[in-house]
C-alpha cells in the first residue's frame, strides 16, 4: 500500500492559490486513477484506488498547512504504512522558479510550516516532489504570496507541472530512478 499526500489549505477561499498546488496535484492523480469517492477521516480526506494492482491511498488534509503532520501521522498509524518508502508528500516550494519540480528522498523543511510539521512526526526521511511557485520578494510578503492566485501567464506552466508532478508520483510508485524521473518531467 501506497500513500500520496497532496499538502494545502481547506476552504473555498484557498483553492487554486499557490499554497494549494499539493491538493491539485492529488485531484489530478485522482483523476488519472479515477479516484472519485474522498472520504472525512483522519483529519483529513481520503481517496482509495488501485494502481497496477497496489492500494493506494491519496490524502489532502484538513488540519490546515502548519498541522498537516497530525493527519499523516493517523493515516499511516492506521494503515500501518512504512514514511520512508510507502509515502510521497507533494507541496508547493518558494526556493524553485513557478514550475519547476525536484524530488528528494530527505531533507529539512527549508521553511515550509507544512513539511515542519510531518518532520515533527515522522522524521525527515521520505519521498517528496517539491512544486517551485518562484519567489515572494522579501519575508513580510510571503503570506500574501503563498496564498495568492497564479497570473494568467502563470497558468499554462502550472498547468503543464500540475500534470507532470502527478506523472511523477506514479513513476515513483513504479519503482521508477528518481534521476530518470527528473530528466523525462523537467526540461525546463
Amino acid at each position: 500500500m501506497k500513500l500520496i499526500v497532496g499538502l494545502g489549505n481547506p476552504g473555498k477561499e484557498y483553492e487554486n492559490t499557490r499554497h494549494n498546488l499539493g491538493f491539485m496535484v492529488v485531484d489530478k492523480i485522482a483523476e488519472d486513477l479515477k479516484i472519485y469517492d474522498f472520504k472525512e477521516k483522519f483529519k483529513g480526506l481520503i481517496g482509495e484506488g488501485n494502481y497496477k494492482g497496489e492500494k493506494i491511498l491519496l490524502l489532502k488534509p484538513q488540519t490546515f498547512m502548519n498541522l498537516s503532520g497530525d493527519s499523516i501521522i493517523q493515516v499511516l498509524n492506521f494503515y500501518k504504512i512504512d514514511s520512508e518508502v510507502e509515502m510521497i508528500v507533494i507541496y508547493d516550494d518558494m526556493s524553485l522558479p513557478i514550475g519547476k519540480l525536484r524530488i528528494r528522498e530527505k531533507g529539512s523543511a527549508g521553511g515550509h510550516n507544512g513539511i515542519k510539521s510531518i518532520i515533527s512526526h515522522v522524521g525527515e526521511k521520505f519521498l517528496r516532489i517539491k512544486f517551485g511557485i518562484g519567489a515572494s520578494g522579501g519575508k513580510e510578503k510571503t503570506v500574501g504570496f503563498v496564498l495568492g492566485r497564479f497570473s494568467k501567464e502563470e497558468e499554462l506552466d502550472v498547468k503543464e507541472a500540475i500534470e507532470n508532478a502527478s506523472k511523477m508520483a506514479l513513476s515513483l510508485l513504479e519503482g521508477e530512478k528518481i534521476e530518470k524521473i527528473m530528466q523525462l518531467y523537467n526540461k525546463k
